[in-house]
């Protein structure tokens, strides 16, 4: 697929969408931490909880968006779809496998116990299909968007083709489509799903049940959407469709949809309604590093930060639940205090995710990501590439 008129080729990395995966993932990290501990006393503490309350849920939906995005502008021209799969289940298979066993460990030494259900379904990673907060949250709890991740990754070789068949001038409104589908998704969790029994735990005040929360957050097929999104925007950019926004204007309406989130009902809030906030940011980005621009995203620390997102997300969760437990659940310190033990929860986080990434992760990706044979299932795809998505 040729580049628009006045620009270059494609570029094949997109460095800032890297830098921007470790934002994201530090999201996540700053939810966990702020509920699952009480570390910072007083209003200060509460002002906290309450600031970076869905922040989790939108550094996810960031991430599906983003999933879409990069595997659209990598992908292989002669690609064929078992060799994509191979290369998906390396990338997140082997490191998942690292940190169920740790938090089986974990589990066996605090004499947990596990359903059967549950820790079976989560090794196979098909725990986000089961409307029950037991399982979908099971083993290391942050795994189940993996369950989502492994979902997406079959269909793209059937999405890929069907997508690429739409004419440029018709994405815009293929992705409203999408978006109409999105909110629907909202909307039918809302009013058609039970809201019994009803669910109070973390921010949740009651007013929903776990059926609900998990049509809208967990379920595969609902969250697929926002994958799709991300396959659309990456052809919108790629076809030079996406208006001059610059990385500014973008992050400023992902800032601006953060907030509006805090305020809107919890359905509409988190999953898929929060997260296409995050588009214009994503789409901005590729294009400054695509036309070369100054981007504060694409820093060397922030980069190789990017680089570990994956692991940093797969450990934080356990390196907090520990932490907690040895610093004590419910003490709290003020605020300089409470903030360092935060930082130092997040050094020895991101200590772990560099070991993760380091001998697992890294390794088996670049021994895996070999040129693809000539059997394809691609429409065209933009260019060849370094597979690292």
């Amino acid at each position: 697929m040729p580049g628009p008129a006045g620009r270059t080729a494609p570029p094949s990395r997109l460095p800032s969408l890297t830098g921007l995966r470790f934002v994201a993932a530090a999201l996540v990290f700053a939810t966990h931490v702020t509920w699952n501990t009480s570390l910072v006393e007083g209003p200060y503490g509460a002002g906290i909880r309450q600031a970076f309350s869905l922040s989790g849920a939108y550094g996810v939906g960031f991430f599906f968006i983003l999933s879409g995005f990069v595997l659209t502008w990598t992908a292989r021209p002669d690609d064929s779809a078992p060799r994509f799969w191979r290369r998906r289940l390396v990338k997140i298979y082997p490191s998942h496998l690292v940190t169920f066993a740790l938090a089986g460990a974990l589990m066996v030494a605090a004499a947990r116990p596990v359903a059967t259900v549950d820790w079976l379904s989560n090794l196979l990673l098909l725990h986000a299909w089961f409307p029950r907060l037991e399982t979908s949250t099971s083993m290391n709890g942050v795994s189940w968007s993996l369950s989502g991740e492994l979902f997406f990754y079959l269909c793209f070789p059937l999405l890929f083709p069907m997508i690429g068949r739409i004419r440029d001038n018709r994405l815009w409104a293929a992705a409203g489509a999408v978006v109409a589908l999105i909110v629907g998704a909202a909307l039918t969790a809302q009013f058609l799903v039970s809201d019994q029994p009803r669910l109070q735990i973390f921010f949740l005040d009651g007013s929903y049940s776990f059926t609900q929360v998990w049509f809208v957050y967990f379920f595969p097929p609902v969250r697929a959407l926002e994958f799709v999104l991300g396959i659309l925007l990456a052809r919108i950019v790629l076809a030079g469709r996406w208006p001059a926004l610059g990385l500014l204007p973008a992050a400023g309406v992902a800032v601006t949809g953060y907030v509006a989130a805090l305020f809107l009902p919890y359905l509409f809030g988190t999953g898929g309604v929060a997260s296409m906030w995050t588009a214009p940011l994503i789409a901005s980005a590729a294009v400054a590093d695509w036309e070369r621009r100054r981007s504060p995203l694409r820093g060397p620390v922030l980069v190789r930060l990017g680089e570990l997102s994956f692991a940093f997300y797969l450990v934080h969760l356990m390196v907090v639940m520990i932490g907690g437990q040895v610093i004590g659940l419910d003490r709290t310190f003020p605020p300089p205090v409470g903030l360092a033990l935060i930082l130092v929860l997040l050094a020895v986080s991101l200590a772990l995710s560099w070991l993760l990434y380091r001998y697992v992760e890294d390794p088996l990706v670049r021994r895996f990501s070999r040129p693809a044979p000539r059997r394809s299932w691609s429409c065209g795809a933009p260019q060849k590439v370094r597979d690292g998505a």
